[in-house]
């Protein structure tokens, strides 16, 4: 498949944190709903789901020859993160500022590997604001934890 633009909304959470997660995101591409997935966890955290919701996201955009890709999420974590903070994390051996080891490398890695081969920009959405597609993320997300309570 070949989109010129596609835009992702993404979201992740717990009921505990620890505790039961899920996580979501919704693509559209070229300004058309293509589709949505989701999945949870039995005992996990809300970062991880988060970084489980933009992985999931960018592997379904691998295949598609996008020119642009835009993730919506409402986590200063995720955004953060792969914008800024993993470029410094890797310079260190996956250290922190302060010297600990990065909670959650795994994912950051898999991210950065996916974030890497294609051309994304990420933006910080506020939630629970009316934003159809953070919003949508959001029920997809507390469906998924409802399953598995």
């Amino acid at each position: 498949m070949s989109y010129k633009n596609i835009e992702i909304y993404t979201d992740g959470g717990c009921s505990g944190n620890p505790g039961v997660g899920g996580w979501a995101f919704v693509f559209s591409a070229d300004g058309k709903f293509i589709t949505e997935q989701s999945g949870g966890d039995i005992f996990t955290t809300n970062n991880k789901m988060e970084l489980t919701a933009v992985i999931n996201a960018l592997k379904a955009c691998v295949a598609t020859d996008a020119q642009s890709i835009i993730v919506n999420t409402d986590s200063q974590y995720v955004k953060n993160g792969i914008s800024s903070w993993v470029i410094n994390w890797k310079k260190n051996g996956w250290k922190t500022a302060a010297k600990k080891p990065v909670k959650n490398k795994e994912l950051w890695v898999e991210l950065d590997r996916l974030n890497s081969q294609l051309p994304v920009k990420y933006q910080w959405v506020k939630g629970h604001a009316g934003i159809y597609g953070n919003e949508r993320c959001d029920t997809l997300v507390n469906l998924e934890m409802d399953k598995l309570k």
